[in-house]
């Protein structure tokens, strides 16, 4: 029988294999054979220039991604009016001459590029495994007094052919890309199921309400921005409004920090490099706005950009483009952003700190997920489901919390919230042996937690007041009800599974009336 463990070990050795195979893929070697090509082209057929088009295969856009003195944005060339469409759409070379006494494309170009284009050899690059265009090789002017000739336009066309090859090759390794990204996200999925990350308690009622307001905005196209304390589950809501939306859900969810990187690295992790753009750049990288095109970028401390990145983040997320660091070609980005702070951002927009354009442009919703002791019906049910997951992920079987352990939680403050929970069940869990029950003796809070006790009726303990208060606010709503625990729970505003919980953590069925017998009708 496969254990746990076994799968979860798999999963980790199989993520790291399709991270390899990603950086990989991303160094793009095609590009250099295409630059290439544009540089030889000219000597070879005596050209002034050389200019390499492509189709894009999900719109009619025709980009001129690779040429001769090509700086800056691409140039979209018509499918109608210019000889490279036409090229393209009909699969056929042309070649034509005196363009400098024609209008056409090719004189719109001259007025933006001041580059006079008197004669053309036009073949198209044709797909090796259909019948279709991919793009077109375009040659611009050849050396007075000739014009390009069939000679030519034989030579290019065999030469072309090995230019379908790279390309058709890049759009495989593209896809190689897409669906090893695909299974990386889903066996992170997967593997943060198994380690109890992405299934997410909600008991108590502020937590009800922002799973609701999660539940509502996951399928719409909004920007969302979640406020909390660190450690109270921003990602996991973030994770779960991904989800919700059925355009993006398989998509990429890129998390970063923006508290962990460097100022000076800040715009080449957002933006991406080029090779050689600086000192130890031996391969191009591309940025987590290219990353996370068609899915989510979740902007973890969003507080803690630097202002001077600030003005180039907001131009790449109004504009949904940039160039990577030592490049000329503008990427596009379409993607939704959810950030999160542990600070409050009109704060910092307040004292100068936070642009307020970018402020407004991060986010149409916003949520704010309580700390963990402002919702005290979600710590037993968050102990007992970290139990399960980490006896599962440990191979283990403790069978569960002593009393005391679980008074001790409730009474615990918990300042570093569900973060904190979850990492003290796991050192409990690691401490006990396998069969026994959680005891208080391995716990570490008691050192920061009061002990109070019954024979202390003066305490000033806040939390042992609300005990003894819970106690006796349920133990009237028991004798109300006669017992009925469903009613009960609605005259205390709680779930009938959190006063459950509370029953059975406070031993309230030992302080009954044997006259109201616990029942749920």
């Amino acid at each position: 029988m496969t254990k746990p463990g076994d799968i979860h070990q798999r999963l980790v050795n199989l993520k790291s294999l399709l991270d390899r195979i990603n950086r990989s893929w991303a160094t793009r070697d095609y590009e250099d054979l295409m630059l290439f090509f544009v540089d030889i082209f000219p000597t070879l057929f005596k050209a002034e220039r050389c200019s390499i088009f492509l189709a894009d295969a999900n719109s009619d856009d025709i980009w001129l991604q690779f040429g001769t003195g090509l700086k800056e944005k691409e140039i979209i060339a018509p499918k109608n009016g210019s000889i490279v469409g036409k090229s393209i759409t009909t699969s056929q070379t042309i070649i034509q001459g005196r363009l400098d006494q024609s209008a056409g494309f090719h004189q719109e170009i001259a007025r933006k590029t001041d580059f006079i284009t008197r004669n053309i050899l036009s073949v198209p690059i044709i797909s090796i495994v259909g019948n279709y265009a991919l793009g077109a090789v375009e040659l611009l002017n050849k050396q007075e007094p000739f014009d390009f000739d069939e000679a030519d336009a034989a030579l290019l066309q065999r030469i072309v052919k090995f230019l379908a090859l790279s390309i058709e090759n890049n759009r495989v390794s593209d896809e190689i890309i897409r669906i090893s990204r695909g299974m990386h996200d889903e066996l992170t999925r997967t593997n943060e199921i198994l380690k109890g990350k992405h299934r997410f308690i909600a008991a108590s009622k502020p937590m009800r309400q922002v799973l609701d307001i999660a539940s509502k905005i996951g399928p719409l196209p909004v920007n969302v921005f979640i406020t909390g304390a660190s450690g109270t589950g921003k990602e996991v809501i973030a994770r779960i409004i991904h989800e919700a939306a059925e355009d993006r859900r398989n998509r990429p969810f890129v998390a970063v920090n923006c508290s962990s990187i460097p100022e000076t690295l800040m715009e080449s992790e957002f933006f991406g490099f080029e090779k050689g753009a600086f000192t130890g750049a031996h391969t191009s990288r591309m940025g987590r706005f290219e990353e996370a095109s068609g899915g989510t970028l979740f902007l973890d401390e969003i507080a803690d950009m630097p202002p001077s990145i600030q003005p180039k983040f907001l131009r790449a997320i109004q504009e949904n483009e940039g160039t990577r660091l030592g490049g000329q070609k503008i990427h596009h980005y379409q993607f939704r952003i959810i950030s999160a702070s542990s600070r409050d951002l009109r704060e910092e927009v307040a004292k100068g700190r936070f642009r307020e354009d970018l402020f407004f442009r991060l986010f149409s919703v916003d949520i704010t997920i309580p700390p963990l002791n402002k919702r005290p019906d979600d710590i037993v049910p968050l102990a007992l489901m970290f139990l399960d997951e980490i006896n599962a992920r440990f191979n283990k079987h403790v069978r569960g919390f002593s009393s005391e352990v679980m008074e001790l939680f409730e009474r615990f403050d918990w300042p570093g919230n569900v973060r904190q929970l979850q990492h003290e069940v796991e050192r409990l869990v690691a401490l006990t042996p396998d069969g026994e029950i959680i005891s208080i003796e391995h716990c570490s809070l008691r050192s920061h937690t009061p002990q109070p006790t019954e024979s202390e009726p003066d305490t000033l303990s806040l939390p042992e007041h609300r005990r003894r208060t819970e106690i006796k606010l349920i133990l009237k709503a028991l004798q109300k009800t006669k017992g009925n625990k469903i009613q009960a729970a609605a005259l205390l505003d709680v779930t009938r599974q959190s006063l459950h919980n509370k029953i059975k953590l406070y031993q309230i069925e030992k302080k009954l009336s044997p006259s109201f017998p616990l029942s749920e009708e």
